[in-house]
């Protein structure tokens, strides 16, 4: 009863997470800035090949190179062919890298998912049928949606945006506090099952040289570089629970949760850590040449 309870109220949480994170997005950004970064048509092109190219080739790679359980193949697969997720502009915040920037990035990767996993999933487990409707659906009710109605409040309704935007906001920071907590205590015993497999290790170095493959395609600037790495490092996992939850068993869903949590204890940190360094790059005199 009281695990039902707590699934109840995660399930709660990823949807104000969520949808409070994209409404605050829009709130406190004018579309001219999400899309000016993206005119950059080299390093969008290096932001697709980073997480639609080589991200699904090292999950590829650590399936052939690591023993791992069929659901657990399934789940990194399913996880490398997922992007842009709803946290990106988060771990962005944090790492006080471009925030427009991570929401536009994000915006391309969730759309190219809805095309690019129903098609390319299938390929790569082979005998899976993928429904592009059910992935696009609650991509654009929870992501897309809110964040438009944000952007529309703040284009005609500046003063109104600056005074709701804050309650977003704190909405968000609430509920990823409270779904890590939960993901935690829910996920624990699957965790520790997970110990003994090679399915952790392979998640994390899986995520290690995602983040690693954005950041080397990131180019020069620091506050971009840092949001390619993070995103590509961020799967979009609402994505793969919705194909996980109507093709896969839970044992597939429950990896996907695991490797969830333990993404966001390695991403944060990191974000964390970059941030710092923007700060001390910042603070740092400028000498100007004698």
């Amino acid at each position: 009863m009281m695990t039902e309870v707590l699934e109840t109220i995660a399930t709660l949480s990823v949807l104000v997470f969520v949808i409070g994170s994209m409404a605050s997005m829009g709130l406190s950004l004018k579309l001219p800035q999400i899309v000016a970064p993206l005119k950059d048509i080299k390093l969008v092109i290096f932001a697709l090949i980073a997480n639609f190219v080589v991200v699904p080739v090292v999950a590829i790679l650590l399936t052939l190179v690591f023993p791992l359980e069929e659901p657990l193949r399934i789940g990194l697969i399913l996880l490398a062919t997922a992007a842009g997720a709803p946290f990106l502009p988060k771990l962005a915040e944090v790492a006080k890298g471009s925030t427009a920037f991570s929401v536009g990035l994000m915006v391309l990767l969730m759309v190219v998912t809805i095309i690019y996993l129903p098609i390319v999933l299938p390929l790569l487990l082979g005998g899976v049928a993928v429904s592009p409707w059910d992935i696009a659906q609650s991509l654009i009710l929870m992501m897309l949606l809110p964040l438009a109605i944000g952007l529309f409040v703040k284009s005609r309704y500046e003063e109104i945006a600056a005074k709701v935007q804050p309650t977003f906001g704190q909405a968000s920071n609430m509920a990823i506090l409270l779904l890590t907590v939960l993901g935690l205590v829910l996920n624990f015993k699957s965790m520790i099952g997970l110990v003994g497999s090679w399915g952790i290790l392979a998640g994390v170095i899986f995520i290690v040289l995602a983040v690693a493959a954005g950041y080397l395609l990131g180019g020069t600037d620091s506050q971009l570089r840092s949001v390619m790495g993070l995103g590509a490092g961020q799967r979009n996992v609402s994505a793969a629970l919705v194909v996980a939850g109507q093709n896969f068993g839970m044992d597939v869903v429950t990896y996907l949760m695991v490797i969830a949590v333990v993404g966001l204890v390695i991403l944060m940190p990191l974000a964390g850590e970059l941030g710092k360094r923007q700060a001390q790059a910042k603070a740092e005199p400028k000498v100007d040449p004698a």
